[in-house]
């Protein structure tokens, strides 16, 4: 009785704790809110005077696209929660900026897939074209900060400090033997030889067909990387390999100067100055303007009335949005299709761009979302623009648009289908739990969990699986104008890069987002046309107290974990989502 009223004291003062947090939480965000409102619309756009050097600071996590967020401040701890989206827009403004002298790239630990650094890298590139300066500075470089960094004019790197240039590796974390341990079996059924998503619940180590995509979408993507590497330090592909079979992360800091992947070694505060001589800056500190005083600096367009509307759908594709530990990731649900709906009833609206970036997830959830599409279509031109995946659900997705723009290092393909159901019989044994069953039809209590599955019910499960794969295939054959036999040789679950996509005809052209508008405008038949970006409307008071709530929780854990959160996260990404899937698991870790 003791120990029940200290737990009932313990849980009671949790969640008097927790109410004092949450209360305090939507207090600070209020003040802070309408704070940013007064001091947003009293603030002048662009630079201020003096500002010549557009800095930018990466770190953390880049994704594709963020939603306006009043609450990013408190939760990361950043003035701006940058995106894709906004360092391109902020370069291209800066770049018409006659204020704006040059870039400083100030490079810190930060990921992003290779497709976003792709975005960002040829932003840089455009920039450049007018004359203006790019300088690059990190006392580390990781892997994609130096892919990034490559195109400026100048890199410098801290004396003391490394060049993380090592390849690409992917790794799983096979789980078939930890789950025999505690007495459960996970019963897989699947269609497709290289759908390589279920095999860590299957095996302790890849299949040869697993390996064989594996390697090949790798060579693909560092082959890219290498030789784009190469052509903006003028050296050789061979080049930037030989210092990577070396242990290039590992060496003296001069060795990186010697191989002329980095110009010269400086410190941060000479790395200013350098800055400021070139910039034309007098004092004894650099000025600089950030992205947030850019990224909507642009030039009043012309208005038109025709549009062209970009929708993003980036995340897994779930049947409603994540809450607790994922409450900050982004996902796509079903709300995506009243977008789709009100862009096919706006007669303005002349084409969409369906910018993906998914893995995949729920087959139900995909095939609403082919159903908007494909209904979207029949009105006006949709164009799919693939992000840095854009797999399983992601292509399902994908599939009917009237044309499909993939990057050459997009992931993307893996047509194939799965379902995973536990069997917990021996762990109900090692814990000594029994159970009985009453019941008024033979399958009443198909897929519990407590006893196996018999082989009539297998086959049913089998039979569902089938039938998906099958209408899998069905749709992207309808959509690529290919026999469903054509589409079959390619998938079996297979990924491909889109380079590799291209050739095979699951892709029509490579190229960026705006490659992707421009085509929109094309097969509109339009000339003169406004873009606009569509994002969907969310519950205020949900998004706070579910995801902002996890977004806090996110950013406690990754302080506490360091380097070794993307660990936790990938074990608690190999934790099966029961049901049916059109997902792919596994991607290249990120640059």
């Amino acid at each position: 009785m003791k120990q029940f009223f200290k737990m009932m004291f313990a849980s009671t003062l949790g969640f008097i704790l927790a109410s004092i947090i949450v209360s305090a939480i939507l207090f600070v965000t209020m003040i802070g809110m309408v704070a940013g409102l007064s001091k947003s619309s009293a603030a002048a756009v662009g630079p201020k005077a003096g500002e010549s050097v557009f800095k930018i600071t990466l770190a953390g996590e880049i994704p594709e696209t963020t939603p306006e967020n009043p609450f990013s401040a408190l939760v990361s701890g950043n003035d701006d929660a940058l995106s894709m989206h906004d360092l391109v827009a902020a370069i291209r403004n800066a770049k018409e900026q006659e204020t704006v002298k040059g870039i400083y790239l100030d490079l810190g630990a930060f990921s992003s897939g290779v497709v976003t650094l792709d975005a960002v890298r040829r932003a840089l590139a455009d920039f450049k074209e007018s004359g203006k300066f790019v300088v690059a500075y990190a006392d580390r470089y990781t892997q994609g900060g130096y892919y990034l960094a490559s195109i400026a004019d100048k890199v410098f790197l801290n004396p003391e400090g490394m060049l993380s240039l090592n390849g690409l590796s992917s790794q799983t974390t096979f789980v078939k033997g930890a789950l025999e341990k505690i007495g459960v079996e996970m019963m897989i059924f699947r269609v497709g030889t290289y759908k390589g998503a279920v095999e860590q619940f299957m095996t302790d180590k890849l299949s040869d067909a697993n390996r064989e995509q594996i390697t090949a979408y790798q060579r693909t993507i560092w082959g890219n990387i290498t030789r784009s590497i190469a052509k903006s330090r003028k050296i050789t592909a061979d080049d930037v390999n030989r210092f990577a079979d070396e242990g290039g992360a590992l060496l003296d800091a001069r060795k990186a100067v010697a191989y002329k992947l980095i110009d010269e070694l400086k410190y941060r505060r000479e790395v200013e100055q350098y800055l400021m001589d070139r910039a034309g800056q007098k004092g004894d500190k650099l000025k600089a303007t950030s992205v947030a005083a850019l990224k909507g600096a642009k030039k009043k367009e012309k208005e038109y009335r025709n549009k062209i509307a970009v929708v993003y759908a980036e995340g897994e594709i779930v049947e409603s949005l994540p809450g607790g530990f994922s409450a900050g990731e982004a996902a796509i649900t079903e709300r995506l299709n009243d977008d789709l709906k009100k862009l096919e009833g706006d007669d303005d609206v002349k084409a969409v761009v369906l910018r993906v970036n998914s893995p995949g997830g729920s087959a139900y959830v995909s095939e609403q979302i082919w159903k908007a599409v494909s209904d979207l279509k029949k009105k006006k031109p949709v164009i799919v623009s693939m992000g840095s995946v854009a797999a399983s659900g992601g292509y399902y997705i994908s599939a009917c648009a009237s044309k499909i723009v993939a990057e050459p290092n997009t992931i993307t393909g893996s047509i194939g289908i799965f379902g995973i159901f536990p069997n917990a019989t021996g762990l109900y044994k090692k814990v000594a739990l029994t159970t009985d069953v009453v019941k008024t039809n033979r399958y009443a209590d198909m897929l519990d969990p407590s006893r196996p599955m018999t082989e009539d019910e297998k086959a049913l499960m089998q039979a569902l699986i089938n039938r998906g794969y099958e209408t899998f295939l069905t749709r992207c054959a309808d959509g690529r104008g290919k026999s469903k036999a054509d589409i079959d040789s390619v998938a079996q679950g297979r990924v491909w890069t889109g380079e590799q996509a291209l050739k095979i005809g699951l892709v029509d052209e490579l190229g960026g987002l705006e490659r992707a508008i421009e085509l929109a405008g094309e097969q509109a038949k339009i000339i003169n046309y406004n873009v606009i970006e569509v994002t969907s409307k969310s519950d205020f008071l949900r998004d706070l107290l579910e995801k902002q709530v996890g977004r806090i929780k996110m950013s406690i854990l990754k302080d506490a974990l360091g380097e070794d959160y993307e660990y936790v996260k990938a074990l608690r990404t190999a934790h099966p989502t029961y049901g049916v899937q059109a997902r792919m698991l596994y991607t290249p870790n990120n640059l």
